[in-house]
């Protein structure tokens, strides 16, 4: 099958911009100006009278009653990248083209449009109810549908094979050439793409460089340039077309049970499940809006992702309503027979492992949850650190075995400590206002810098497990600092 593309150019795009933006301009003619070194030329406008390129001063006193606002590129980038989001409503290969012209892959998916007159069609017209003019073509290579959606007459359906002789009488600005260039070929008698396919390469390229032969190259298919899609297609993907825009959680609900019920199935089949799904709503005001969940382990269980979505779906907005939705799995691994029967039943008989992943997975929406993974250290604020739940950080040979509190405190609290002798064990502590009388001490476990770290002048320490009279069991140490008095701090209690 033949590559086939259609190609959007929206040459009035900052004037769409500003008035979706200001409504209050409606019946009174925009024009956008930019600095172009110490001039101010127009970059755009729908004035009669007017065109780009002419100076702004000239233009207002043409049209004394129009708004002139301000060129933002970047305003402009943005918008058509969110357009081109909104593309892919269309088909699932969707790029931006330039700064005003976006290039949809349509191989294939002229089908489900009834053919590509009424394909192109369809999409002009979203394009048009959306507030945006825009021209249109569909040619066999990149470069002609560009060509011929920027400059022919009306929208244009080509069959492929015919993009040379389609080309012969467009201009040279339908190849999106720079004005130098395009005024230098102009001074040689060359208005036309056909003037320049007469011309031998040779004295051209010596001439004008290479650019110019590789915008010929690419209308003419002869070394077509690859387009970057906004977001690369999925593998897996469910989407849904509605009759009437949905603006209501439980509607949103259903779409999305219909959603993970058709995608759960398919990696089902193919042996994978989801690590990270991507739920996005087209808006009918043109809106792309997505909301995502991830997985601690891969699931193709429909009843669990929906819970894990119950979570999220309430960061939609859906204004005016959402009139298509899609459901792709951005991230899958493989999934074994068993995990999957398992995953599948839903009807609580899954073993613990299963369970515990799910549970963490809920969880994990609503509070951090983090593994302790072992470090090689000694030092107890240094000896763990958080890792991912699901994964096994393993545990050194020599790690864990000297008693201590599993959880320590955030900042060690200074108590007073009565010891038998000048360095002996303790036999009383007072803290937040209560004693404490040790009947038991187990210790010091004494503690120096580590030779290899970056701590070498921090004082030696020394811990005792305390067992108290009054039922706590606390793990102190004696902070043995040079040339200072001993002090003493409560780091946590054991279990």
């Amino acid at each position: 099958m033949s590559r086939r593309y259609l190609a959007l150019s929206l040459p009035s795009l900052p004037v769409d911009r500003l008035r979706r933006q200001h409504p209050g301009w409606a019946g009174r003619p925009v024009a956008v100006w930019a600095s172009i070194g110490n001039r101010r030329c127009l970059f755009a406008t729908d004035a009669p009278g007017l065109h780009p390129g002419q100076a702004l001063a000239d233009a207002q006193a043409i049209r004394p009653d129009a708004v002139f606002a301000e060129a933002d590129a970047e305003a402009d980038a943005a918008l058509l990248e969110r357009l081109a989001l909104w593309a892919l409503r269309f088909t699932p290969l969707a790029a931006v083209d330039g700064a005003d012209s976006l290039l949809l892959d349509t191989t294939g998916v002229e089908n489900l449009f009834g053919g590509e007159e009424s394909l192109l069609a369809t999409v002009l017209e979203s394009f048009r109810v959306g507030g945006y003019r825009a021209q249109g073509a569909i040619a066999g290579t990149p470069g002609c549908a560009a060509a011929l959606a920027r400059s022919a007459p009306r929208p244009l359906v080509l069959p492929s094979g015919d993009e040379p002789a389609a080309l012969i009488p467009l201009p040279l600005t339908a190849l999106r050439l720079p004005p130098e260039m395009v005024q230098g070929l102009a001074r040689l008698g060359l208005q036309r793409i056909g003037d320049l396919l007469r011309q031998p390469r040779g004295p051209l390229a010596r001439r004008f460089g290479r650019p110019l032969l590789d915008a010929l190259d690419d209308a003419l298919g002869t070394r077509p340039r690859s387009i970057q899609p906004v977001r690369p297609p999925p593998l897996f993907v469910a989407c849904r077309n509605l009759l009437e825009p949905i603006v209501t959680r439980p509607a949103i609900d259903r779409v999305l049970e219909t959603l993970l019920e058709a995608l759960c199935r398919a990696l089902e089949q193919a042996g994978q499940g989801a690590r990270r799904l991507v739920l996005r709503g087209f808006r009918v005001d043109r809106v792309v809006q997505e909301v995502a969940i991830g997985t601690g382990a891969a699931s193709h269980a429909p009843r669990h992702l929906a819970r894990l979505f119950a979570e999220v779906l309430g960061q939609l907005e859906p204004d005016l309503g959402f009139e298509r939705m899609v459901l792709e799995a951005a991230e899958t691994e493989p999934v074994s027979r068993a995990q999957a029967l398992l995953s599948r039943s839903g009807d609580g008989a899954a073993p613990q492992p299963a369970a515990l992943a799910e549970l963490l997975d809920r969880a994990g929406h609503r509070i951090a949850i983090a593994r302790q993974a072992p470090l090689l250290s000694h030092w107890p604020e240094y000896a763990v650190a958080p890792a991912d739940p699901y994964a096994d950080p393993g545990v050194p040979a020599a790690w864990g075995r000297a008693i201590r509190p599993i959880r320590l405190l955030r900042v060690p609290l200074l108590v007073a400590v009565t010891t038998a002798a000048p360095d002996g064990r303790p036999v009383q502590l007072r803290h937040a206002g209560r004693l404490y009388r040790v009947l038991a001490a187990i210790g010091p476990e004494r503690l120096t810098p580590e030779w290899w770290g970056e701590d070498g002048h921090r004082p030696r320490r020394d811990y005792y497990r305390l067992q108290t009279a009054e039922g706590p069991r606390l793990w102190v140490c004696r902070l043995l600092e040079p040339g200072a008095e001993a002090r003493w701090f409560l780091h946590g209690e054991l279990a």
